[in-house]
């Protein structure tokens, strides 16, 4: 049996999917660039985590991870810290405004997907959901009530969370 068709209607449906988290990102003013977005997204699944796991996971160099995360420590959207046992690694977590941003563009992307899906009158058999669902964690991703779980304590605050100093790029207060 080839996998061929399956494969060619996924990549469709990716090409799909990431256009309709660029057109929320967009509608809702977000300030963020896709691979940004999909840091915070890592970061409200998966938790507060060390800059070079965060890094592999992404496929980006530790040096492309450090600026992009420059960019979100400025926007308040992610912070860095040190754990009190280990001062050498640098984590990274979203703050309170990461997780809300994340939220609302999970919102605004479901109500699109429910329009979608109701508009062109499409439903699935429970054969497909577990396709799908399988789909999913093969992945490495989450089902969407156990994201949403994370999601919720993401910006939690981390016991043994150690803020780290000012970065140099951050600007200097004034007086």
């Amino acid at each position: 049996m080839t996998t061929e068709p399956l494969v060619e209607a996924l990549l469709a449906v990716n090409r799909s999917m990431v256009a309709l988290a660029a057109r929320n990102l967009t509608a809702l003013g977000a300030d963020v660039t896709l691979p940004q977005y999909r840091t915070l997204v890592l970061l409200a699944g998966g938790g507060p985590q060390r800059s070079a796991v965060l890094a592999r996971e992404l496929g980006v160099a530790p040096s492309t991870l450090t600026r992009m995360c420059d960019r979100l420590v400025r926007k308040s959207l992610i912070h860095r810290f040190h754990r009190h046992n280990d001062r050498r690694s640098i984590w990274l977590g979203l703050t309170p405004a990461g997780r809300d941003l994340v939220g609302h563009v999970m919102r605004a992307r479901r109500h699109e997907l429910e329009a979608i899906v109701r508009s062109a009158g499409l439903t699935a058999a429970p054969r497909d959901l577990t396709l799908l669902h399988a789909f999913v964690r093969a992945a490495g991703e989450l089902p969407d009530d156990e994201w949403w779980g994370r999601w919720e304590a993401s910006a939690d605050p981390v016991e043994g969370a150690q803020a780290m100093r000012t970065s140099r790029l951050a600007p200097k207060p004034l007086g």
